[in-house]
């Protein structure tokens, strides 16, 4: 089970597929819809389907230091 820190307490199973996460280090955002081009992660890609290792592109944060926004 994919677990994280800052949202429903690590239950990474309520993350809804097209939620949008934003890095607690450097509050960049992870969109569903637009996928990750650095890490060639293609659009529609859920933030619980990312590739284990994947990490933020930006400041290399583990997937464990994002937050869901809530729009």
């Amino acid at each position: 089970m994919l677990t994280f820190e800052g949202s429903y307490l690590g239950d990474a199973g309520r993350i809804d597929p097209g939620a949008r996460l934003e890095c607690k280090i450097c509050w960049h955002v992870y969109d569903p819809a637009v996928g990750d081009p650095i890490w060639q992660v293609p659009p529609g890609t859920a933030f619980a389907d990312l590739p284990e290792q994947w990490c933020c592109p930006n400041c290399d944060g583990a997937k464990e230091q994002f937050m869901v926004l809530h729009d």
